[in-house]
């Protein structure tokens, strides 16, 4: 009897040395969070206000990590209503199993778990990670995403002291499921009531203007000094003009790109965007300084307390901020600074990015374009009595089975794979209309905004280069306007009202990725498709199979097994089973 346990205990020894390459990877380590996404009070412009925390926190805690990183994110979801993370920005290369959006994902449950498993791979920079559903992005559960470079790979600057994430949006008193109702009854969102700074009201610059006993943000720093600030446009629909009193703003990086350094002493952040500055305190510190994100393209009287407010405080500073505000740029009636500003953003091609190659090997410039599709908007039409956002005619539905889902278990008719090239000649529809990708294609998209206002557009599972954008109606013609050489690379891009934007996709990530406007009434509304690649030599190099814990939904809703099954070799897989065959070795050694 001992010889035989002996020898299965041997057999079993074996087998996990064996298999131990295939559990780990010293070469990719893993970083690990738990987020607990409940409803808190809190009170950031002076009223108490439901709002959606991570772990009581609110805004949520930074992810940081490091390219090639695992991450692994367990959600659990406190709230009284279906949710997703997604991570914007992040490619989730291999996997759009893991982006978060309903196209792609079932919802995670009230008061289920859910974990979140992907890889960082080949990427660096400054994202955001929010949920995707219902505007609830509109109560919080946002935070920063920092994806920081190996050390072997040299960044394009001296090493910051500092590291510092800003997260600035406009800001409801109003919670998301009153701003849907309001939505859903065809009525607009109206003017915010505030804008934020980490979760924080306006220092109390003007007694009229704000209102006392408001929480504000201060940022702590060293004189002589540079430090590296990530700021996020985490909020609904407002573009904003962020600064800083006495201050340049040197760009270095946007969503994973190094950028062409130049000093700014003001930038317009569009929703959904996120850049990365150089700041260095030479300041004389006789007092503190305003830290200033205010509302755009809008009459900017009627909008002042559209305003947020911080403080930047030298730890030598002789007395508080006071005075009037910097001022913003001098063209509320006239875009052409902002456009101008947008195009002399461009990428440093010499940088190294987080591979050892350079960046600028990739001459996107001189590869030939396989595909084009021209998505318009229009201001919000009314389909069957219900007001709907439309691109290029098609209001989005989103499917009961996700696509990726659907795809997988051969569940027919889910969607349509018809989304058109040009937009309809004909009335509004809402469809569940998906564009239908060529696996190592090329594609240019032409994003024409017709409505009044700002929109940001973003893609999921990409960067795409940014060649151009113009007033008018874009033509063949415009094509001779285009960058082709340091276009910045971006998954969120402006499009100005009345103007368009053209953008290069390189389609080397296979999966199903969203295509949306981040202004999110209009997300809400329909405004948004998917791009569908598939690789017809199916393997698991260029796709990661669906993974263990995969949620299921509509008509696949049979197959989802209750929650309180252990989930612990659905989520962790394969490591699970290690650690099964430890535990057996253990317990026959002993």
């Amino acid at each position: 009897m001992a010889t035989s346990s002996i020898s299965l205990s041997f057999l079993l020894l074996c087998i996990c040395i064996s298999l131990l390459p295939i559990f780990t990877s010293a070469e990719d380590p893993t970083v690990s969070y738990k987020f607990e996404v409940s409803y808190i009070t809190a009170s950031p412009l002076g009223v108490p206000q439901q709002v959606i925390a991570i772990n009581g926190e609110f805004p949520g805690p930074t992810i940081n990590s490091t390219t090639n990183n695992n991450v692994v994110v367990n959600v659990r979801n406190k709230l009284d209503e279906n949710l997703l993370l997604t991570w914007a920005g992040v490619q989730q290369k291999r996997s759009s199993w893991q982006d978060g959006v309903l196209g792609t994902n079932c919802p995670i449950p009230p008061k289920w778990n859910w974990t979140y498993n992907f890889q960082v791979k080949d990427q660096i920079g400054s994202y955001f990670y929010f949920p995707s559903l219902n505007l609830q992005r509109a109560s919080g559960g946002f935070g920063g995403f920092v994806i920081n470079p190996r050390s072997v790979i040299p960044i394009p600057f001296d090493t910051p002291a500092g590291d510092i994430t800003v997260l600035i949006g406009d800001w409801y008193i109003r919670n998301h499921t009153a701003l849907r109702k309001a939505l859903d009854a065809g009525h607009d969102l109206g003017m915010p009531d505030g804008v934020l700074i980490n979760g924080k009201g306006p220092y109390r610059y003007n007694d009229t203007l704000v209102p006392d006993g408001i929480d504000h943000e201060t940022i702590n720093v060293e004189p002589g000094k540079t430090y590296r600030i990530r700021v996020s446009n985490v909020g609904v629909s407002t573009s904003l003009n962020f600064r800083i009193q006495n201050h340049n703003l040197l760009l270095a990086e946007s969503e994973g790109s190094y950028t062409v350094q130049q000093n700014y002493t003001s930038l317009d952040i569009h929703v959904g965007q996120t850049y990365s500055f150089l700041i260095t305190m030479d300041q004389n510190a006789s007092s503190d300084y305003y830290i200033v994100a205010s509302a755009r393209f809008v009459n900017e009287s009627r909008w002042q307390r559209v305003t947020g407010v911080g403080i930047l405080h030298y730890s030598n500073s002789k007395g508080k901020a006071s005075g009037p505000l910097p001022d913003p740029p001098q063209d509320q009636y006239d875009n052409t600074f902002s456009m101008n500003q947008a195009r002399s953003i461009r990428w440093n091609v010499s940088a190294s990015g987080a591979r050892p190659n350079p960046q600028g090997s990739f001459k996107y410039g001189s590869i030939n374009v396989t595909e084009v599709y021209i998505l318009k908007n229009k201001p919000p039409v009314t389909i069957n009595g219900k007001k709907r956002a439309t691109l290029s005619g098609i209001s989005f539905v989103n499917p009961t089975t996700p696509i990726r889902l659907a795809d997988e278990f051969k569940v027919k008719g889910a969607y349509k794979l018809d989304f058109p090239t040009e937009p309809l000649t004909g009335p509004p529809k809402m469809e569940t209309s998906v564009i239908n990708g060529t696996y190592r294609g090329f594609m240019e998209v032409i994003l024409q905004n017709n409505e009044t206002k700002m929109h940001s557009y973003h893609m999921d599972g990409y960067a795409f280069f940014v060649v151009g954008m113009g007033y008018g109606e874009w033509t063949n013609d415009s094509r001779g306007t285009y960058n082709k050489w340091d276009g910045i690379a971006r998954a969120t891009t402006q499009v100005y009202p009345g103007a368009w934007t053209a953008i290069l996709i390189s389609l080397d990530n296979v999966g199903v990725w969203n295509l949306r406007t981040e202004n999110l009434d209009s997300w809400y509304l329909g405004q948004e498709t998917y791009v569908r690649i598939v690789n017809p030599e199916k393997n698991n190099k260029t796709e990661l199979p669906m993974p263990d814990n995969a949620l299921f939904c509509g008509a696949l809703s049979r197959m989802q097994k209750p929650q309180d099954i252990s989930s612990a070799l659905r989520v962790h897989g394969p490591v699970a089973i290690f650690g099964v065959l430890l535990a057996m070795l253990s317990g026959l050694v002993l």
